[in-house]
């Protein structure tokens, strides 16, 4: 009788932690472009095909987290990254973030540290520091991040979890604080510039979770050595884009996440950025009606299984906290916000309608 019974409590604890583990996964979507979306009457429907208000429906969908991107001076980005919704400047984001916290969101914070977009294959210096000397540069990180948040904290847009730059696997503020992960150029001022960002987040928002974004889900050994690198930087969150055509099968995905566990047991990780194609419609870039389809058909319902494949198995993985859909506000019906179609989105570019991803997408924050 003895045994049962600790055999009982054992599994009622357990039972326990899974349910509240389950409650305090963040759900949600990086929606940077919504209130451009919505200053031009952009009109979003259900399945059903009935008109929305997208922050209402999105917590129907048990979403309660929004990321938002922010650029140092997006007003000197390219007219052709200007067409692809680069506009986020500090205004813009505070004002949207009033309203996501207004709507009982948590609000994440995407620094970009540039004047456009900052990925793998740019991370432009912003036009305000390139004739700041390099030694000054964390100076420059650390006086910038914290106005933006004091700015935001005093407008009550107080981030709950904050970004310290966007896919930087291969470092920031170009050519100055380019890495490779696997090489050792660099390295102490990419740090340096990391410690600052940190630092300004901690003074200014102390309950703050911090994230450090990389974009190589596919590859164990990057993404092992470059998180090596930052052992002693004061951070909470490994943030990981995965997107199924550029970083390899959901299975690959899975190897990583518990080799995250083994190596990083200390540190909550999160898929910061994730999206599949329904189609190449409108595409500049696409060369094919069926690239990108090694794993799933470029259809809704190659969108749909994607997404149900993708869920099933971050689930499994205790680590995980949460799941982020990129760019899910794309909805071209009756607008031209965007000059092109990226067609990775939740909604249907032709008529505004919810795709099926959307039902799979809400089921990561479903009780195990």
């Amino acid at each position: 009788m003895k045994n049962f019974r600790s055999v009982f409590v054992i599994l009622f604890l357990f039972a326990l932690c899974v349910g509240i583990h389950a409650q305090q996964r963040l759900l949600g979507g990086d929606i940077s472009l919504l209130p451009s979306y919505e200053k031009a009457g952009t009109i979003y429907r259900n399945e059903k095909g009935k008109a929305i208000k997208p922050l209402e429906y999105f917590k129907e969908q048990s979403w309660n987290a929004i990321r938002v991107r922010l650029f140092v001076d997006p007003s000197k980005a390219s007219a052709e990254h200007k067409g692809e919704g680069v506009c986020q400047d500090l205004d813009y984001v505070t004002k949207f973030g009033q309203q996501i916290k207004k709507e009982g969101y948590q609000f994440m914070l995407d620094f970009h540290y540039s004047d456009t977009w900052a990925d793998p294959g740019k991370q432009f210096m912003p036009e305000r520091w390139k004739n700041v000397d390099v030694a000054s540069l964390p100076d420059s990180i650390y006086e910038y991040t914290k106005n933006s948040l004091e700015v935001m904290v005093k407008a009550g847009a107080s981030p709950d979890l904050i970004q310290v730059g966007n896919e930087i696997t291969n470092g920031m503020l170009w050519p100055v604080a380019k890495v490779d992960p696997l090489g050792m150029e660099n390295w102490d001022l990419l740090v340096k510039l990391l410690e600052s960002g940190a630092k300004a987040c901690r003074e200014i928002c102390p309950k703050a979770k911090i994230i450090i974004h990389t974009e190589q889900a596919g590859e164990w050994n990057k993404t092992k050595t470059y998180y090596n690198h930052l052992r002693e930087l004061d951070y909470d969150v490994i943030g990981l884009s995965y997107y199924p055509m550029w970083h390899k099968a959901v299975g690959v995905l899975a190897a990583t996440l518990d080799s995250l566990a083994v190596d990083f047991p200390d540190k909550e990780v999160m898929i910061v950025e994730t999206a599949a194609y329904y189609s190449h419609e409108n595409d500049q870039w696409a060369k094919s009606a069926d690239e990108h389809s090694e794993f799933y058909p470029i259809t809704t319902e190659g969108q749909r299984i994607f997404t149900h494949e993708l869920v099933a198995e971050l689930r499994r993985h205790a680590n995980v906290t949460g799941l982020f859909w990129w760019f899910p506000e794309e909805n071209a019906c009756g607008n031209n916000v965007t000059e092109g179609w990226i067609n990775r989105g939740l909604f249907d570019n032709h008529t505004g309608k919810v795709l099926p991803a959307m039902k799979e997408f809400s089921l990561f924050v479903q009780p195990l």
